[in-house]
C-alpha cells in the first residue's frame, strides 16, 4: 500500500509544474509523513454496488485515502449487508493486487473491529486501519485494545484515526476534562494513531445548526471554538501532539447566493482561467477553497470530503508554493542560535525559533504535494487536475 499525488498529470505537465515532485509515500513511512499525505479522505458507504471497481475508479481520480463507512452512511437494518458487501471488496481488491487507495472502514462500536476482520479473511491486505467514530476517554482504550489484538493476529500494524465529535467536548462544561482524558489514551497508544479527524456535521447538528454555504466552519463560533480547543490539547508541536485533519465541506454544486463569491479575478485573468473560475464558483467550491485556507492557519491538514469532486482540490490546495518551500529550507538551514533573516522574496523575516516547527511541518507537506515552481501558483494546479 502506498500513495503518491498527482499521478493523473503526465510527465510534462509535473515537470513544468513542480520544482520538486510529489514522492511515493508507503504505509511504513513514519506516521507524520504518512497522515499529512492523507490529503482528502474521501468517505464511501459500504452498502455502494460495485464497490471494489469504485474504489478502483476514485483511485484513478485521484483519491489516494478512502474510508469506507459502516457508520451515519448506512441506514440501521442495512449494517449486516453493508458488511458482507464491504467484506467482498476487500477480498476482491486483495486478489487483484491493483493500486487502491490506503483504505480505513469507519465502525459503528468497538465490537465490529472484530466481527469485520473475521469476515474479510484475506481481505485485511488492502485495509490500512480504522475511523473510530465519536470518540472519548471512556470507549478509546477498547476500540483501541481490539486494534491492538489485530495487529497481533495479522502481524503487522493497523492505524486508528478517531473522530472527535462528541457532545463531551462540544459543550463548554465538560470540554476541558474531556480533551485531556482523549489526550491520555491517544498518549498511551501513540503508535497506531495516525490522525485525528474532527466531525463538524455531528457537533453542528447537536446544537440544532447547519451552516449555509457561503460560510466556513470558521464562521460558526461554537464549533470553531471547539476546534481551537481540539488543536490546543491534541495538536501541540512539543512532541505530544498528532495531525488533525480538517472537517467536512458538505455542499457540492450551486445554490442561489446572498454574498458574493470568496474568489477574486485577478488570479484566474492572469492565466486566462476566468471561464474555470465560474466553474469553481458555481460548484460551491469557492467556500471550499476558503476553509482550506482557514483549516491549515488553524493547524489542521487534509479534509474529510464526501464528493469526489473536492478530492483534487483539497490536494492541490495542500501543494507547496515555492516561497514557502524557500522560508522553511532558510529556518531550517541554520543552528539553533535564534535570531532573524530577511525572506529572499523580500517581503517578510523569517524568525529562525518561533518558525522552526512550522518550517518543519511544510517540509513534510513537501514531500507528499510537492513544490511549485517559482512561476506556478496554486490556481495553475487547480486547472490542471480539478475536473471541469
Amino acid at each position: 500500500m502506498q500513495l503518491q499525488h498527482f499521478t493523473a498529470l503526465d510527465d510534462a505537465e509535473r515537470e513544468r509544474m513542480f520544482f520538486r515532485v510529489p514522492e511515493p509515500i508507503g504505509i511504513d513511512a513514519p506516521p507524520e509523513l504518512l497522515s499529512v499525505a492523507l490529503g482528502a479522505t474521501l468517505y464511501i458507504p459500504a452498502s455502494r454496488d460495485r464497490l471494489a471497481e469504485l474504489i478502483l475508479r476514485q483511485r484513478r481520480g485521484g483519491s489516494t485515502s478512502m474510508v469506507i463507512d459502516l457508520e451515519d452512511a448506512i441506514a440501521d437494518g442495512d449494517v449486516d449487508a453493508a458488511i458482507t458487501n464491504l467484506a467482498n471488496a476487500l477480498r476482491e481488491l486483495s486478489a487483484g493486487r491493483q493500486a487502491a487507495p490506503l483504505l480505513f472502514v469507519r465502525v459503528r462500536r468497538p465490537q465490529q473491529i472484530d466481527e469485520l476482520l473475521a469476515r474479510i479473511g484475506e481481505g485485511v491486505d488492502s485495509l490500512a486501519g480504522f475511523v473510530l467514530p465519536k470518540f472519548t476517554g471512556v470507549d478509546g482504550d477498547d476500540y483501541l485494545g481490539r486494534i491492538d489484538a489485530a495487529q497481533a493476529h495479522i502481524g503487522r500494524a493497523l492505524y486508528a484515526m478517531p473522530i472527535i465529535e462528541s457532545t463531551s467536548v462540544l459543550h463548554l462544561e465538560t470540554r476541558a476534562s474531556a480533551l485531556e482524558s482523549i489526550r491520555q489514551v491517544l498518549g498511551k497508544h501513540r503508535d497506531k494513531i495516525l490522525a485525528v479527524r474532527i466531525g463538524g456535521t455531528d457537533m453542528c447538528g447537536a446544537l440544532g445548526i447547519r451552516r449555509d454555504p457561503d460560510l466556513t466552519i470558521y464562521d460558526v463560533h461554537p464549533v470553531a471554538e471547539v476546534i481551537g480547543a481540539i488543536v490546543n490539547v491534541l495538536g501541540r508541536a512539543d512532541g505530544t501532539g498528532f495531525t488533525i485533519t480538517g472537517p467536512v465541506w458538505e455542499y457540492y454544486n450551486t445554490h442561489d447566493r446572498m454574498f458574493r463569491p470568496l474568489l477574486r479575478n485577478t488570479p484566474f485573468e492572469e492565466i486566462d482561467a476566468v471561464r474555470f473560475r465560474t466553474h469553481l464558483v458555481s460548484r460551491d467550491l469557492d467556500g471550499l477553497l476558503r476553509e482550506l485556507v482557514l483549516d491549515r492557519a488553524n493547524g489542521l491538514q487534509g479534509k474529510t470530503v464526501i464528493h469526489p469532486s473536492h478530492v483534487n482540490v483539497v490536494n492541490a490546495m495542500s501543494a507547496v508554493p515555492h516561497e514557502e518551500y524557500d522560508d522553511a529550507v532558510a529556518v531550517l538551514g541554520v543552528d539553533d542560535t535564534g535570531g532573524v533573516l530577511a525572506s529572499t522574496y523580500r517581503n517578510k523575516m523569517n524568525e529562525r525559533r518561533p518558525h522552526r516547527n512550522w518550517a518543519i511541518k511544510t517540509l513534510i507537506r513537501s514531500q507528499a504535494f510537492g513544490v511549485l515552481r517559482p512561476d506556478i501558483g496554486v490556481v495553475d494546479l487547480l486547472t490542471a487536475v480539478v475536473v471541469r
